[in-house]
């Protein structure tokens, strides 16, 4: 595990908030719990002092926060690109990141968001990855259906309403047509945060032979009957307060080392699931940034030609 080392998770009065809060945002967050129930648990820490106000600005993503590298930073190109996906929801699009000064090939890394369709801090780790030499597509799984909605409320509505099965087929299809892009050195690789964690566990077992490098951060495994295709390299970010992601964790360990599958599993101390997204209270920027060099430096690894 990782030492943490730094006072983070404060809210507007520099005091910390209630561990039970971002528990209670991961439930809503993944449907445990509905909206009311969430804001009547906050409501309950108004004993303690902390106003619903400060409350909700240390949990509620602030996306102004979530820009790294800008779209306009003059190292990279982005834009949008269409793909097929026959299997799926048919036409579907994704954010689209190059090198500007690209010569020849590079290496592609798909990068998988959240439970809420393409948000400004999944485009921004997109662009954090093109800024570092790779080409990085972002597809948005929402786009059939009018793509992000410019909030993750409705977002999160949105796609739990689409079909898992024919989400998981879209995912794949955008990952087979950026491995076979005229950009890419053949090399694919895969980042993912939260459900976009679970799409890298299943990438990893449906497409085995085509994901040369996954990255989930705090994702569940792929289902039981698919696990034992899995090959790796892998290489998995927990953390250490998320006990929903963390108690699935034992079993698919079991299976990957009787795949015998290369992996790599980091537990950071301290933090919450979500501690990589800079855009909420859950951020952990000593841990984060010390999961996502590590994660750049896996990538460089295995994806070079």
């Amino acid at each position: 595990m990782e030492k943490r080392v730094k006072n983070a998770n404060l809210g507007q009065d520099q005091r910390p908030i209630p561990q039970e809060a971002f528990d209670w945002y991961d439930e809503y967050a993944h449907g445990v719990i509905d909206r009311r129930e969430f804001m009547r648990r906050l409501g309950g820490l108004a004993v303690l002092g902390f106003t619903m106000s400060t409350l909700t600005s240390a949990l509620i993503p602030n996306y102004a926060l979530a820009e790294q590298v800008s779209f306009n930073d003059p190292s990279i190109t982005a834009s949008y690109a269409q793909f097929s996906s026959p299997k799926g929801h048919g036409e579907c699009q994704g954010y689209l990141v190059v090198p500007k000064d690209l010569q020849g090939t590079a290496p592609v890394v798909l990068v998988v968001h959240e439970n809420r369709g393409l948000n400004p801090y999944i485009k921004d780790v997109a662009r954090r990855l093109a800024a570092q030499g790779f080409i990085a597509f972002a597809p948005d799984a929402l786009f059939p259906i009018g793509g992000y909605p410019g909030n993750d409320d409705e977002g999160r509505s949105m796609q739990k309403g689409m079909d898992k099965s024919k989400l998981e087929e879209d995912f794949i299809a955008a990952a087979l047509f950026l491995k076979d892009h005229e950009l890419s050195n053949g090399k694919l690789g895969a980042v993912g945060f939260c459900y976009g964690g679970y799409v890298v566990n299943m990438l990893a077992a449906t497409i085995p032979e085509k994901l040369n490098a996954g990255v989930p951060f705090y994702g569940t495994p792929a289902a039981d009957e698919i696990r034992e295709r899995v090959k790796g390299p892998l290489m998995l970010q927990f953390a250490e307060l998320d006990k929903r992601v963390n108690s699935t964790w034992p079993d698919y360990e079991k299976r990957l080392k009787l795949n015998e599958v290369d992996y790599t599993a980091y537990v950071y101390e301290g933090v919450n699931h979500g501690f990589h997204n800079d855009s909420t209270g859950r951020y952990a920027e000593q841990e984060a940034e010390l999961a996502w060099s590590r994660s750049l430096t896996f990538f460089k690894e295995h994806l070079s030609v």
